[in-house]
């Protein structure tokens, strides 16, 4: 489901479309907003039509829906347009969500970016209210020196901002730097899973803790086991024995 409506191409073929119902561009030319103003109208009407999102997921009913949504960071740390758009999934059309914050590689190359970073998804999960895993995202670009020690960055450390970003702070910022980091340590709410896209055994590492966080094929039958399969489990009983 594409939720952008300023999106101009796609690796996929959308099976639920936001431009079929309202484009930025349109809004932009009509009613003479900016990309930012322009979105936030957008997502104003799309809960004014909600008649309209109803009758697009309706075919949808115990389907996995995998929801790409805009880059803009506002409309999940400052506006309440997207809270309101994941209460409507899960009270009225009845959907188990999960929020996937991402958030590139290329952020702990600046450990102050990194951290704004943190910030950013811990407002995210404040301001949503709904459970949210943290995804670090181009893990195959990442450089080899880099490599040594993310396991700061996949758990924040808060010893980390406090040596590497007070060398470049100006002195009159240390103490922001120190309650930044404090909050962070406090509420340790944010941790991030590392993703490859070119590694198949990190993408279904990633899937599987949104298929936990959603629970999701758990009112599943049980699958009958093969017979190959149950030939398996006696002879390994058997040899156990």
């Amino acid at each position: 489901m594409n939720l952008d409506p300023a999106a101009e191409k796609f690796e996929y073929n959308p099976s639920i479309d936001i431009r079929e119902l309202i484009t930025l561009e349109d809004v932009m030319e009509e009613m003479g907003y900016g990309p930012n103003g322009g979105l936030i109208y957008c997502f104003e009407f799309l809960m004014e039509s909600l008649d309209w999102l109803e009758e697009q997921i309706g075919d949808f009913d115990d389907d996995y829906l995998i929801i790409d949504c805009p880059g803009q960071i506002e409309l999940y740390t400052h506006f309440p347009l997207m809270r309101q758009f994941c209460y409507a999934l899960q009270n009225t059309f009845k959907f188990n969500i999960v929020g996937v914050y991402c958030l590139e590689s290329q952020f702990i190359e600046d450990t102050t970016k990194y951290f704004a970073g943190v910030m950013s998804a811990t407002s995210a999960m404040f301001n949503l209210e709904i459970p949210q895993i943290n995804v670090m995202t181009k893990m195959d670009l990442v450089s080899p020196d880099l490599k040594k020690s993310l396991d700061r960055y996949f758990d924040p450390d808060k010893s980390l901002l406090l040596s590497e970003a007070n060398k470049q702070t100006p002195p009159k910022f240390l103490s922001l730097n120190n309650a930044i980091s404090s909050i962070i340590d406090e509420f340790s709410m944010v941790s991030f899973i590392p993703l490859d896209i070119s590694d198949e055994d990190s993408i279904a590492y990633v899937i599987s803790h949104a298929d936990n966080s959603i629970q999701f094929g758990e009112d599943e039958e049980p699958k009958e086991p093969k017979l190959f399969e149950t030939a398996l489990t006696c002879l390994a009983y058997t040899k156990l024995i």
